[in-house]
């Protein structure tokens, strides 16, 4: 591993130098995560609205988007599409590990950037590429974007409220989940692929495809269709093995119940005011509520609809029954597990005092997460990069500067 980062704790991935050539969310959430595990990340190569404010409370130029999936990075401008910036890349391959792209297929090969020319650079280059539709196939020329993929890897399909209730039709996630999720595989698929280097010496290339991944994360709906032929349909927010695990009314809000097993169904129904339910043979079990969810949910409805959230939530952790709240995400970092779990950080940026971020959820005793730098401006960091890296001389650096090739 050629790459180096400082610092008081060891991160696990210290030592891994990562080029970042990906834009948008599915490859730069990939790259943060293997920057936060200790991998020296530099994005080389600037999605809308809302932009970070200074410290007067203008708008800057960079955008929620960006700041959501970039720290831990430096950021170099190199202009791949002259001789030039294609040279420099290479040299930066020559010394680095792994290589995250995001664009579509063959679109690098025109610059000498694909996976065969740089693997004859360096064959122990680790080079993963995120498509739409992956590098074969009759779609594998066609743009993805998350919110296509989730409708046509099927979703949005079992997402929203069924076809004639009121709200009704699909609905797509509230975040680019199938970006994030890919993004997840793909920094899996990296450390998998760093693990076979160590053992034969040799990188590879990952085919990372974001409509592979939604099917694969259909999970226990896509088994409930090859395991029975008929395929699953929108429920809003109940479950189609469950009963009771959805929402509910309560006197001014919304509550959850998740209900998993029959023991935490009768205790529900003793706080409920309702014990006979559990002895109610179209109640007692799971697979009795699941049979008989149009009598059981109507009457959930007309019960938890007498008290108020915050009395449901006493009496439901009291009884050892699991439930919460549907909080906004305001609501979410006021929490008192949140704060406590540090899921809100906040970094020093030169475009203002701090910058906050939603902390990494990894929780690693001996190599902990590190938050070396916020999100990096546009080019903040090439001089450092092409002296550092590449050992050119400021001379050689401002001519290149100077010749528009970074």
């Amino acid at each position: 591993m050629t790459g180096t980062q400082t610092g008081a704790a060891k991160g696990a991935l210290d030592g891994l130098r990562v080029l970042d050539l990906s834009r948008v969310l599915a490859g730069p959430w990939a790259g943060q995560i293997l920057g936060d595990l200790g991998a020296e990340v530099i994005k080389v190569r600037a999605w809308g609205p809302p932009y970070l404010n200074d410290g007067q409370g203008a708008p800057t130029s960079e955008s929620a988007y960006y700041l959501s999936a970039n720290r831990n990075k430096q950021s170099v401008t190199i202009d791949i599409t002259r001789p030039e910036g294609q040279r420099l890349v290479k040299e930066l391959v020559a010394e680095s590990d792994v290589l995250l792209e995001n664009f579509k297929v063959g679109g690098l090969k025109r610059y000498g950037l694909d996976y065969a020319s740089l693997a004859a650079i360096n064959p122990r280059l680790i080079y993963c590429s995120i498509t739409g539709f992956g590098q074969d196939g009759p779609y594998a020329e066609r743009p993805g974007y998350d919110f296509l993929i989730q409708g046509l890897g099927g979703l949005m399909s079992i997402t929203g409220q069924p076809d004639g209730e009121p709200g009704g039709g699909p609905v797509k996630a509230g975040v680019a989940l199938t970006d994030i999720t890919t993004g997840l595989y793909a920094a899996i698929a990296v450390l998998a692929a760093v693990n076979h280097r160590h053992q034969t010496g040799q990188g590879q290339h990952i085919d990372m495809a974001l409509l592979d991944v939604q099917v694969a994360t259909l999970a226990n709906q896509a088994m409930n269709f090859l395991t029975s032929g008929t395929a699953p349909g929108r429920m809003g927010n109940a479950h189609p093995n469950i009963v009771p695990y959805q929402t509910f009314p309560a006197a001014d809000g919304d509550i959850i119940l998740t209900i998993g097993n029959d023991g935490q169904f009768a205790r529900f129904c003793e706080v409920a005011g309702r014990p006979e339910w559990a002895s109610d043979e179209r109640y007692a079990t799971n697979a009795a509520r699941v049979a008989n969810r149009d009598t059981l949910i109507p009457a959930l409805r007309q019960t938890t609809v007498m008290k108020t959230t915050a009395e449901w939530l006493r009496l439901l952790e009291e009884a050892g029954v699991p439930g919460g709240p549907v909080n906004t995400i305001e609501q979410v970092f006021q929490d008192p597990q949140v704060q406590h779990r540090g899921l809100r950080i906040d970094l020093s940026h030169p475009l203002t005092k701090s910058v906050p971020l939603v902390g990494s959820p990894l929780r690693l005793s001996g190599s902990p997460v590190r938050y070396a730098s916020a999100p990096p401006l546009l080019g903040e960091h090439t001089g450092d990069v092409l002296s550092q890296v590449l050992g050119l001389d400021a001379a050689a650096i401002e001519q290149l500067r100077r010749d528009g090739v970074i």
